[in-house]
């Protein structure tokens, strides 16, 4: 189990925070809105009120132990920049900021965050490539019949495990790799566990007619 903290519960954020308490580990949340920190007091391990830009405050929570922080406060530039700072003075080690642009990431990197997310460009590009490859990408043509391909996961696979779906005995294919996207994660031959979430692309290997069988669920 590892230990997170999420600052700033807009979608992103609480996703983020949802998903990552979902799948076991520890999770802090921390925004300055009451009702915010509320709505979700029930899926985190702890939740906290607070102005996240008091440096005080913020080195109180002991963030120096967490196996990262994540930064997510919305579209106010200046609220982010500080927070960044702040959490690199305190000795953070890993800090995964928001941006809402390039310029925004530049500014956040050099103030400490160690890697920069764009939501709403990866999104964009995730729905253009499924437009332009109509939802399943052929990576290698192997023996065949068979295919290496990435699928998106029907609704069924949602929230179930690998283990659960036993693609191998139902579909006779295999999940080789998983591509998380919020946040940004690539697991490589992913554990019977493993939960599917709607952000993930599956890479799955096995015979072209049985994977399409996976891409026509509903």
């Amino acid at each position: 189990m590892k230990k997170f903290t999420v600052i700033g519960l807009g979608n992103f954020g609480l996703h983020v925070a949802k998903t990552l308490f979902e799948e076991g580990h520890e999770v802090v949340v921390v925004d300055s809105d009451k009702t915010r920190v509320q709505a979700i007091n029930s899926n985190c391990s702890e939740a906290v009120v607070m102005d996240a830009t008091d440096k005080e405050q913020l080195n109180a929570l002991g963030l120096e132990t967490m196996d990262a922080v994540i930064v997510s406060t919305g579209t106010k530039i200046s609220t982010s920049i500080l927070i960044c700072l702040f959490l690199q003075e305190i000795g953070v080690k890993k800090i995964l900021a928001k941006a809402v642009d390039s310029d925004h990431g530049k500014i956040l990197k050099k103030v400490g965050a160690t890697e920069i997310v764009y939501p709403e460009k990866d999104m964009a590009v995730r729905v253009a490539r499924g437009l332009s490859t109509p939802n399943i990408l052929d990576f290698i043509p192997l023996a065949e019949d068979y295919s290496l391909m990435q699928v998106d996961p029907p609704k069924a696979f949602i929230g179930k495990s690998l283990k659960d779906l036993d693609l191998r005995a139902k579909y006779k294919v295999y999940v080789i790799a998983v591509k998380e996207l919020i946040p940004e994660n690539f697991v490589l031959v992913p554990q019977a566990d493993f939960v599917i979430k709607d952000s993930d692309l599956l890479m799955i290997l096995g015979k072209s007619d049985d994977i399409k069988k996976i891409k026509a669920l509903k």
